[in-house]
């Protein structure tokens, strides 16, 4: 994989890969130098004595640290772990609980739980292996692990998401069937770099073309994206929708370069696309997918989305919706599905890995989502088919937040939802039982949960609804969170 994305930059390797771009400056990296220090720290990681499928913990942010490590890993048959800088230490435990990591990187300031038994290296001391002679690259079986990501699962725990070194040759599917993408292109990205839709959208699918990823520094605020977008003569731009929408707030200037956006994470809501072409005089193409399989339903310059549809099946694509008895008609609702067959589908769930990918039914991966599909093959969403949380794009299970919660000592019980606060924005909300209101659980929540975790509204209720056998009813959880006016 790691081969397979730099292969490209060989044809230029003067040309500008990766800017790291701020409104003062730009820190630039050719195709030439970024080769030399992938290869450089896949030398130092073979010093360290780790071998063939040994996992890397990553604890870095948005910096040239990251992708370089990234790639340096695969390249010689480690498997990085890539995560959020968010992420506090009791998080980090879980992951490190899960994936057994021989080695960790670490960045200063980000969380790293205290495992005396497990090697650490330092953002720092990174950077002194960029110049080392170089690895070789490690070929093998396409199908072998390659990389490890991390999403919420329905039971509360990290589900270590495990994708072969093939998945970066599925990905060339959405590059006519989203991006539009060229060698001449030069895409920018506003998301950190463990997201998947960063890793890949970002960064490797440029690369993978010898175009050239433009990436926001860690203090850059999407206030100052329109500029950096100009500046930078950017062609594409992706981001999630709540990113758009913060955008908004601020008079474009005149983009000749950019041809369209690109997102993906959640729903875009229709307002958030109209006031992005009435400032841009450019669309923006959706795509979904999930952790599991990146995305594979989009729209693109050559085959727009119809209008309140998410897009079409990418080409090469198998997909279908599925109710209990099999395919549904034509514009009937039931579960989105992809093909088990599919290279871009994970090989399974670290933590219990199998021989095959899972949930699969009579051949086919079930997404938790239900849509539906118009005789032209749009995909229409319709809503989850789980009690997931979407948060900034993020998925979130409630289990997870609620947990973090029954910690606190006054609170008897809880459950959290998602509750939408207008058109274009949702949030996650906890309601608890106790014998009192509480102050600070918003201080509360920041010792245990990301930032993107956390809920932003709390309401005390004498009870949570339950059904006759004891589950929990969300449902009138989220109608209750329907009434808010926006304050949180």
């Amino acid at each position: 994989m790691a081969e397979y994305v730099l292969q490209k930059g060989l044809q230029t390797p003067d040309k500008i890969a990766l800017a790291i771009v701020s409104p003062t400056g730009a820190e630039r990296w050719s195709y030439e130098r970024l080769r030399s220090a992938v290869l450089g720290t896949a030398q130092a990681l073979l010093q360290q004595g780790l071998k063939p499928g040994d996992r890397v913990l990553m604890r870095l942010g948005n910096r040239v640290e990251f992708p370089v490590l990234y790639l340096a890993a695969i390249a010689v048959d480690l498997i990085p772990v890539p995560t959020s800088a968010q992420l506090t230490e009791p998080e980090v435990a879980k992951i490190i609980d899960i994936v057994s990591p021989e080695l960790i990187v670490a960045g200063t300031g980000v969380a790293v739980p205290q495992a005396e038994a497990i090697p650490l290296i330092s953002a720092e001391e990174m950077r002194g292996y960029y110049d080392l002679a170089p690895a070789q690259f490690a070929r093998g079986d396409p199908n072998r692990a390659a990389y490890i990501i991390f999403t919420s699962g329905t039971s509360g725990n990290p589900q270590a998401v495990t994708h072969a070194h093939r998945a970066i040759w599925a990905r060339r599917m959405m590059f006519d069937g989203w991006y539009g993408l060229t060698p001449d292109d030069r895409m920018m990205h506003a998301g950190a770099f463990n997201w998947t839709y960063t890793l890949g959208t970002g960064l490797m699918d440029p690369w993978t073309v010898g175009a050239t990823a433009l990436i926001p520094a860690p203090e850059v605020t999407a206030v100052q994206l329109p500029l950096l977008l100009k500046r930078h003569d950017a062609t594409l731009f992706a981001a999630a929708p709540g990113v758009y929408r913060q955008m908004m707030r601020v008079a474009f200037p005149p983009m000749t370069k950019l041809r369209h956006g690109l997102s993906a994470g959640e729903k875009l809501p229709a307002v958030t696309r109209k006031e992005w072409t009435d400032a841009t005089g450019t669309t923006i193409h959706e795509a979904y997918g999930m952790s599991e399989c990146s995305t594979f339903v989009s729209g693109c310059e050559a085959k727009p989305a119809p209008l309140d549809t998410l897009g079409f099946p990418q080409p090469g694509r198998k997909l279908a919706v599925l109710g209990p008895d099999g395919s549904v008609a034509f514009d009937e609702p039931g579960r989105l599905a992809i093909g088990s067959d599919d290279p871009g589908l994970m090989l399974g769930y670290w933590n219990k890995l199998k021989n095959a990918p899972e949930p699969i039914q009579n051949d086919w991966f079930l997404s938790g989502d239900s849509m539906s599909m118009a005789p032209n093959g749009a995909i229409t969403f319709l809503g989850r088919s789980d009690d997931i949380l979407n948060a900034g794009g993020f998925r979130v299970s409630p289990v997870e937040v609620e947990s973090a919660f029954n910690a606190h000592p006054d609170i008897h019980e809880c459950a959290a939802v998602e509750a939408r606060l207008g058109e274009d924005t949702s949030v996650i909300a906890l309601h608890y039982v106790s014998d009192h209101d509480i102050d600070g659980l918003d201080h509360f929540a920041a010792t245990s949960l990301a930032r993107y975790k956390q809920p932003r509204i709390f309401t005390r209720i004498d009870a949570l609804p339950k059904s006759a056998n004891g589950k929990i009813q969300r449902r009138v959880l989220r109608e209750m969170s329907g009434s808010y006016d926006g304050k949180t």
